[in-house]
């Protein structure tokens, strides 16, 4: 949910958009997400101090760290593991988030999501 607070108000306010116009109107369009879920938003404003924005899907990292059961990524991934997680969870995050991602198939997007979970300091399993 979004609130007038920063750093929203101030970024739409030095732009002369209406905050809680903004505001009411994202959280009327992401009421069915989670609460505390992050959503990517691209806001597009105009020249009459009109508005649009698109509402992407959250980052991987964010399903990869609910899947895998954690809360923060290894702070030394290659050298401490933080957890583990399975190709299947892989394969449902990337389709989750295959229209974020600049990949032509569920293979692919599959790879991008893997590799964002190694680096976080998780490791890939088969089961």
């Amino acid at each position: 949910s979004a609130t007038p607070s920063p750093p929203i108000g101030p970024a739409l306010g030095q732009r002369g958009v209406n905050i809680m116009g903004f505001v009411k109107e994202f959280n009327a369009r992401t009421e069915k997400e989670v609460k505390g879920t992050p959503l990517p938003t691209v806001i597009t404003v105009y020249q009459d101090k009109s508005f649009t924005f698109i509402t992407k899907t959250p980052p991987a990292t964010h399903f990869i760290k609910q899947a895998a059961g954690i809360t923060s990524a290894s702070k030394l991934p290659g050298r401490e593991v933080a957890g583990k997680i399975t190709r299947v969870q892989l394969r449902e995050i990337a389709e989750k988030k295959m229209k974020d991602l600049n990949a032509n198939d569920l293979d692919a997007a599959t790879k991008i999501i893997e590799g964002s979970a190694r680096a976080m300091g998780l490791n890939v399993v088969d089961a």
